[in-house]
């Protein structure tokens, strides 16, 4: 490849799989899912009060808790944010498409959470909620799960989008 001026890089024809602009999807890629990490990990020790298992387990069982619900969510935010790309993302994402993608990612969050409390805590048993955990009457499921996957992905998205305007700046 020759060098070229800007105006030429943006008119002459770009084989298939190149392009001229360094990619911004991976430093995005990277914020997103350290704020998921972190603040899913914040989360899940905030809120072990309410849960049962706060009172009837030893510290060993809450920390194993914490670090398995951790890399649950983790997994959670992936599958969300590969099907919000897959299904709504465009090829310059993140420059472009990116409300599409994040309104996407956090429906799908979200949707997953409540069936998955529903799941577990009314079908399988799997957890329980102590008293002090509020509960949405009509889904029945806990107010705290619910919020999880609203603030900690739109805090994550946040996140990513402002390193991708830095790169952009």
């Amino acid at each position: 490849m020759g060098v070229y001026s800007r105006q030429e890089r943006h008119t002459r024809m770009i084989p298939f799989g190149q392009s001229t602009d360094p990619p911004h999807w991976l430093p995005m890629l990277r914020r997103y899912f350290a704020v998921i990490l972190l603040g899913n990990l914040a989360w899940e020790a905030a809120q072990l009060p309410l849960y049962t298992l706060w009172v009837t387990s030893t510290w060993t069982e809450k920390a194993f808790a914490v670090a398995h619900c951790t890399a649950g969510d983790l997994l959670i935010a992936a599958a969300a944010l590969l099907c919000a790309l897959l299904a709504v993302g465009e090829a310059r994402w993140p420059a472009s498409g990116f409300v599409q993608v994040r309104a996407f990612a956090i429906i799908a969050g979200v949707v997953y959470t409540v069936f998955s409390e529903w799941l577990n805590i009314s079908i399988r048993g799997s957890w329980a909620y102590s008293a002090p955990m509020p509960v949405v009457p009509i889904l029945g499921v806990g107010l705290s799960p619910l919020l999880q996957w609203i603030a900690v992905p739109c805090t994550a998205f946040w996140f990513g989008q402002r390193r991708v305007r830095l790169l952009q700046g």
